[in-house]
């Protein structure tokens, strides 16, 4: 055997690999394009709590609504079950709606904008730095239609105890109540 040629078996086990790495990534392509396009807003906070009240927004809060707006983001699109559209190029129309809790329905209108199908909104109320709770809200966007309301309670206003939340809520609400 010279050694400029390799063996036929490896070639053909190359070969193999080859097609079936197509294959797969055919079948991912195809499995992304059923996935359900949803616009992911940022949470945002209900603070009711004396402090919040007394000494206005806290930095590490804020910091930890960006992790959970992520984390929930990376969650569903892990999932395979939905597309998360990019929320860029309506910055300022999330801007200028202000809280979206409170927009009536405004967040239908803007992913709708995107071309998603489904909106998706969240809140952590927090009564004190004991208690808070998370909560996601599932719109239809063709109908502004409710689809959804999910809530969890948490322990203590850390990162870990926010992020653990947010996770149970996809775990054990979000993804197994999808339709």
């Amino acid at each position: 055997m010279s050694e400029l040629h390799a063996p036929r078996a490896p070639r053909a086990l190359c070969a193999l690999v080859v097609g079936l790495s197509s294959l797969l990534s055919a079948g991912s392509a195809a499995l992304a394009e059923q996935a359900l396009p949803l616009a992911v807003f940022d949470f945002e906070l209900i603070d009711t709590s004396l402090e919040g009240e007394t000494n206005g927004p806290r930095a590490d809060e804020q910091a930890r609504l960006g992790l959970i707006s992520d984390l929930l983001r990376q969650m569903l699109a892990d999932s395979g079950r939905y597309r998360i559209v990019d929320l860029t190029p309506v910055a300022s129309e999330v801007e200028a709606a202000g809280y979206l809790h409170g927009c009536n329905g405004c967040d239908t209108k803007i992913a709708g904008g995107l071309g998603a199908e489904r909106a998706v909104t969240g809140t952590v109320q927090k009564v004190s730095n004991l208690i808070l709770n998370i909560n996601l809200y599932e719109r239809e966007v063709a109908s502004g239609k409710l689809l959804r309301v999910m809530s969890v309670d948490i322990r203590g206003n850390t990162d870990k105890s926010w992020s653990r939340g947010v996770s149970y809520l996809v775990r054990n609400r979000f993804l197994k109540g999808a339709k």
